[in-house]
């Protein structure tokens, strides 16, 4: 059982992503999106994101924005201004890169969650986080009460990620539907070849943690940071890895990805 020091576990993750952004890079998707981000309506949401997703004239932040593809979509919703968070700064490249070719102009800023620059700070109508964001940090509750820094008074957190349940499975075992894993997992899980959508690259690279977070502990965190949780809706579509869908379509359905929206008072 391995349970780093959440500093450990924070710098491992933040030089784990810095690894994998030249593997993503090397993809021929990354080439596609260099030409479809130069439109002005492009936007890599999907149908649930964009239903959820109120930022008509608003000032937006993503936190957690990777290569900030998600974060210039949000232009074509109507979104104000936009400002992506990453603590990888190999990623951020990226970011820039594509915002260069848009002919929207977000913001890109480097920073740990844990240590957001205060002109962040009380500024957002809307934070956003999608999938895999918060299964890196090591203490969901330390978490929230940084996210609701951002947001202005009335301010709105929206949520669209991967279903706890899916940690219990692991869909490339032999038997994919026998559980593998408890709920209550209190040890991350641990790797140390790069972080990759597709296949594994067999390489060396820094730890990577992935700590899992009951729906429990996300509500309670999020509650105990002063936000009001307003919508939570479960889905039986998949928003993660192609390898997950293998869980689709079943008449025992798992729930594959959730919503949660909440407002700061």
């Amino acid at each position: 059982m391995e349970v780093p020091n959440p500093k450990t576990a924070i710098e491992s993750n933040r030089q784990a992503w810095n690894d994998s952004a030249r593997h993503h890079q090397d993809s021929p998707d990354w080439q596609a999106l260099l030409n479809d981000v130069a439109q002005a309506e492009f936007c890599c949401l999907d149908d649930t994101s964009r239903g959820l997703l109120d930022v008509d004239g608003k000032d937006v932040i993503q936190l957690g924005c990777n290569n900030g593809r998600e974060s210039l979509s949000l232009f074509a919703l109507g979104a104000r201004s936009v400002v992506g968070v990453d603590q990888s700064a190999a990623f951020l490249e990226q970011a820039r890169e594509l915002n260069s070719r848009s002919p929207h102009n977000a913001e890109f800023v480097e920073s740990d969650i844990h240590h957001l620059p205060a002109s962040l700070h009380n500024r957002f109508d809307v934070a956003l986080i999608t999938i895999g964001v918060l299964n890196w940090m090591p203490d969901i509750g330390e978490f929230f009460r940084h996210v609701a820094q951002v947001l202005k008074p009335g301010g709105k957190l929206v949520i669209y990620e991967t279903h706890p349940f899916l940690e219990m499975v692991d869909p490339q075992a032999e038997d994919p539907y026998r559980l593998a894993s408890s709920y209550f997992r209190v040890e991350p899980f641990v790797q140390q070849e790069p972080i990759v959508y597709v296949g594994k690259v067999e390489q060396p690279a820094a730890k990577s943690y992935w700590f899992v977070h009951t729906l429990g502990a996300i509500f309670s965190g999020a509650i105990g940071a002063g936000l009001s949780i307003v919508d939570f809706q479960e889905y039986a579509h998949s928003n993660r890895e192609e390898v997950y869908d293998c869980y689709l379509n079943q008449q025992a359905q798992l729930p594959m990805c959730f919503s949660l929206v909440a407002s700061k008072a």
